[in-house]
């Protein structure tokens, strides 16, 4: 490998979905108050454990009736409580006057746009009153609805949609007065996606005190969704407004809803220390209510999440789709803050097999056999190497836009070399299944093309577990013949969601024998980040593996 292009893999490692820090730009005038919510992270991790992650923080646009001022707005606030929301979401309000006099629709718009690209958030709330409504209803409506996660109005007018009007929807809150033709008009905007997406829901109340009409508001919609662009780009790197089509519409992780119950732990560190007065360690426990009490024993599979670089360790909990598939299929999920941070220490390899082992104390309905893990990013790269270097524990391991690098470094993050010599010394005597999941537009991981394969990272992972399994090592690509893989797969399926414009995800097998022991996920077009939807395709392999516990041999049931 060229010394440039090693230098630039090496650099982007180091700079996995690290969060971007710049100066605020100045705000549009009519931008009259901003309001956030307390600080519950910090770079390189959280400051208090108790709160969820930032990531997909909610973003409220608020179009008040008539203009006001600082401490009007102020009050205006107030009077939703939002104040808590803010606080537990780390979320942000924004407070906005029509630019002039009156809302105007070409004006108002424009000013809506400008604020939007400033604010970069996926998970924007927009709430409208009176006035306001009337111009959230009318206009923002029809000219924004794919950007947006959510929107509630109090009293406005109904929009008229022209005719053979087509929109990809937006989830609604309308109440006050018209609030019955206001949700008609929204009933007739989402019809189109509706059948095939269930958060596209609109719903009608009749409250109309302030503190009422957001508190069911935030219960009823916002709170259950929220909008994601990461097509043909990687969100952090920032777009504007209708660049890249309509955003992805998924669900807002709320475990509670789900049937799943968290607990925070915070674990001494250090030999036989017995106090948290010293260095500690955190993860995050996800349990099915009846599975924490009165499972049988070795009857609950563990999934083990794993952060990117420098993210909170909710990142993979709450945006990975994992507890959504976890509510479904029951089964234990634990996150861990495994790199380290100012307040937490690391974990390496070792610690996370350490934390395993006090939690199959701890829990003995957790079943050892049945142990998987997965990561974002750099969490991806651990997930990977620790298939390899810890396959006496794991039954099978994936990761989502992360794979391993080639180079030499000193640090958490594993590298091709290293995993590689592991692997050919188990090589035929030991198995782990593999699944790598990618986005095809990843420029911070970048996949594979027919002009830089070689060395490539993901073909780095896959040649890796081949070389483990024992199975044929593909090293040589071929993109004229097999477009998307470089190579023939076995169990070739294209699946179509109704994310965005459509996102298509092409899947396929890599068979030692009669036994698929590598699946590839290649999601089309897509950047750097979780692709929810690919967690039921994750776990849905991963749960035909066990091992046994006696032998450590892997285990495949059909």
């Amino acid at each position: 490998m060229k010394p440039l292009v090693r230098a630039c893999l090496l650099a982007a490692a180091f700079l996995l979905l690290a969060p971007t820090v710049s100066a605020q730009p100045a705000l549009p005038e009519n931008v009259v108050l901003v309001r956030r919510g307390v600080v519950s992270v910090s770079f390189g991790g959280p400051t208090r454990a108790e709160g969820r992650s930032y990531n997909n923080a909610p973003t409220f646009f608020i179009y008040p009736d008539t203009r006001l001022d600082e401490s009007g707005a102020s009050v205006l606030l107030d009077s939703f409580g939002i104040q808590p929301v803010l606080d537990e979401n780390f979320g942000t309000a924004f407070v906005i006057n029509p630019v002039g006099e009156t809302y105007d629709a070409g004006k108002d718009f424009d000013a809506f746009v400008e604020l939007f690209n400033l604010a970069r958030s996926g998970n924007l709330k927009v709430i409208g009153l009176g006035r306001g409504a009337t111009f959230v209803n009318q206009t923002l409506a029809l000219r924004a609805a794919d950007h947006i996660a959510g929107i509630a109005t109090l009293d406005g007018k109904a929009a008229r949609l022209p005719k053979d009007f087509t929109s990809y929807g937006v989830p609604a809150f309308v109440s006050g007065k018209n609030a019955a033709k206001a949700g008609k008009a929204y009933a007739a905007l989402n019809a189109e996606k509706a059948p095939e997406e269930p958060l596209l829901q609109v719903v009608v109340s009749s409250v109309t005190d302030p503190k009422e009409f957001f508190s069911e508001a935030w219960d009823k919609v916002f709170s259950r969704n929220f909008r994601y662009n990461n097509f043909r780009h990687t969100h952090y790197e920032g777009a504007k407004f209708g660049q890249y089509g309509p955003y992805e519409l998924e669900p807002y992780t709320e475990w509670q809803r789900l049937g799943l119950r968290r607990i925070v732990v915070e674990y001494p560190a250090g030999f036989r220390q017995r106090t948290l007065d010293g260095p500690k360690y955190l993860w995050y426990e996800y349990w099915p209510e009846e599975l924490l009490e009165g499972a049988p024993a070795g009857s609950v599979p563990v999934m083990v999440l794993l952060h990117g670089n420098t993210n909170d360790p909710r990142t993979q909990a709450e945006t990975s789709g994992f507890l959504q598939v976890a509510g479904e299929d029951r089964f234990f999920v634990v996150e861990m803050e495994w790199q380290g941070t100012p307040n937490y220490q690391a974990m390496g390899h070792d610690g996370i097999e350490s934390v395993l082992n006090i939690l199959f104390q701890k829990y003995p309905q957790l079943d050892p056999s049945r142990v998987y893990a997965e990561g974002l990013s750099a969490g991806s790269m651990t997930a990977t190497a620790l298939g390899i270097k810890k396959s006496h524990l794991f039954a099978a391991v994936g990761g989502h836009s992360g794979a391993l690098f080639t180079g030499h470094w000193i640090g958490p993050f594993p590298t091709f070399e290293a995993v590689w010599s592991e692997a050919t010394q188990k090589r035929g005597a030991v198995e782990t299944a593999y699944c790598s999941v990618f986005g095809t537009m990843d420029t911070t991981v970048p996949y594979m093309t027919a002009d830089n394969w070689q060395g490539n990272s993901y073909l780095n992972a896959w040649n890796a577990y081949e070389q483990m399994n024992g199975m044929d090592v593909v090293d040589q690509m071929d993109f004229t013949s097999w477009p998307v893989f470089g190579q023939p797969l076995r169990d070739r399926e294209t699946l179509h969601t109704n994310k965005g414009q459509g996102i298509v995800v092409e899947t396929g097998q890599l068979y030692k024998d009669t036994v698929p022991l590598i699946k590839l996920v290649a999601v089309i077009d897509y950047g750097h980040w979780n692709f929810m939807p690919t967690a039921r395709i994750m776990w849905d392999f991963f749960k035909h593996y066990r091992r046994d516990l006696q032998t450590k041999q892997l285990i495949y049931l059909p």
